[in-house]
């Protein structure tokens, strides 16, 4: 068997995925509308961020080396707060097209990985197998990994496991394709 073989499943997997995706954040409003918040004084807030005039990137506050951190003083600023990372983007309206394409790609991508790991097993492989491996492997690509935003980059838990929740129904979903399109001997 070979990867070409499997290019259907690793396609309509990406295609099922990201409408299950788009279903989940346009239909089900109370899912994820609540894990970004407003700052109250918001336009303050843009006003101080504009004036300083950062690149695009991901920002840490209060900012610190190593050796800073052993400073009173840093310390001190941690103390105060706010503590927490900052992401920017590009100033300009949001083009909702270049994020769903890349979103796309990546759905590609972790079927295109599932497919990989798959390769172990060989036509006609037990179904359980097929939807097991299959299924683990895309957890891991569309779970797994915010876990890592909740632990270093001050994403909310709660967040992060409703993000993991949407992964599990995107593990499922491929994986039931997978098991649906495998190749029988």
């Amino acid at each position: 068997m070979t990867l070409a073989s499997l290019w259907l499943p690793i396609i309509l997997s990406a295609v099922f995925v990201f409408i299950a995706s788009a279903l989940i954040n346009m239909l089900l409003k109370f899912w994820h509308a609540p894990d970004y918040r407003k700052f109250p004084n918001e336009e303050e807030v843009r006003a101080a961020i504009r004036a300083g005039n950062p690149a695009p990137g991901q920002y840490a506050i209060p900012w610190c080396d190593q050796e800073a951190m052993k400073d009173p003083a840093m310390q001190e600023k941690f103390v105060q707060g706010p503590v927490g990372m900052v992401n920017l983007r590009r100033a300009g309206p949001v083009n909702m097209g270049v994020y769903l394409a890349q979103w796309l790609l990546f759905c590609v991508l972790v079927s295109v990985l599932c497919a990989l790991i798959a390769l172990v097993l060989p036509a006609g492989a037990d179904p359980h197998r097929v939807f097991h491996t299959t299924a683990l492997a895309a957890l891991l690509g569309y779970a797994l990994g915010l876990v890592q935003n909740a632990i270093w980059f001050a994403w909310p838990w709660k967040n992060a496991f409703k993000y993991m929740a949407d992964g599990l129904v995107y593990a499922i979903i491929t994986g039931l394709t997978f098991l649906w399109l495998w190749p029988a001997v």
